[in-house]
Order: C-alpha cells, then sequence, then structure tokens
C-alpha cells in the first residue's frame, strides 16, 4: 500500500477540513447546537490546517500523521461532550461516526509510515561530504 500517498490525501483533506472551520465556523457550531462555541470551531480549523501543512510538507514522517491521531481525539472528546448535551442532534453523531472512520484511516496510515519509512521524524538527510 503507498502509505505516502494516503499521507498526501490526509494533508490535501487536513486543509479542505480546517479551510472549512476557519472560514464557516458558526455554520458548523449551529448544526452542532454549539452556536456559543464558533471560537472553538475556528481554533479546531487552524489546528487542521497546521496539520496539513505539516504533512505536506513532510509526508513519508509518521509524526505528521501521529498529529492528526492526537487531532481526532480532541475532536472526539469535543463532540462527546456535544452529543451528551444534544443527544439526538443526528449531525453530531454523524460527526462522530465520520470522525471516527477518520481515526482508522489516520492510524492505519500512521503506522503503515513507521513500518514502511522508518521515518518518525521529518529530519533532513545529511549532505554527502
Amino acid at each position: 500500500m503507498n502509505y505516502k500517498g494516503l499521507s498526501l490525501g490526509l494533508g490535501l483533506f487536513s486543509l479542505a477540513l480546517g479551510a472549512a472551520e476557519l472560514f464557516a465556523p458558526k455554520r458548523i457550531a449551529r448544526r452542532l447546537d454549539a452556536e456559543d462555541h464558533a471560537g472553538v470551531v475556528r481554533g479546531f480549523g487552524a489546528r487542521e490546517v497546521v496539520a496539513g501543512l505539516g504533512i505536506l510538507a513532510s509526508p513519508a514522517a509518521s509524526a505528521t500523521v501521529w498529529n492528526r491521531v492526537a487531532g481526532d481525539a480532541i475532536d472526539l472528546g469535543t463532540l462527546g461532550l456535544a452529543a451528551r448535551r444534544s443527544p439526538t442532534n443526528r449531525a453530531i453523531w454523524g460527526a462522530i461516526a465520520f470522525v471516527i472512520g477518520t481515526t482508522v484511516l489516520d492510524v492505519v496510515t500512521a503506522r503503515g509510515l513507521d513500518r514502511q519509512t522508518g521515518k518518525l521524524w521529518p529530519l533532513r538527510e545529511p549532505a554527502a561530504a
């Protein structure tokens, strides 16, 4: 499997999702019955953009994808709180299912990169003398 290609796709996905969260936080917050938390949505968008840029800068380094896994955990925790607040909101449950699916893809990609490249960190190779 081409884990570097998957990583690049996740980087582009992060940029797109982050842009949506940055440019439409009130709309997203409203769908999640959290109108008073648009700033949190915007902050999550900034995190996604940074994660996407990190992945695109170094798609073979698994640490950049593990960063997405950490973000997924934060997202799931926040969505869990939203679900407690509005347990019948289908948009929240849809978002939870979507984030779980994305988390699985992120973990598979990060583990694959760990095995394939052995590069946890985006270190540059020393120049040949």
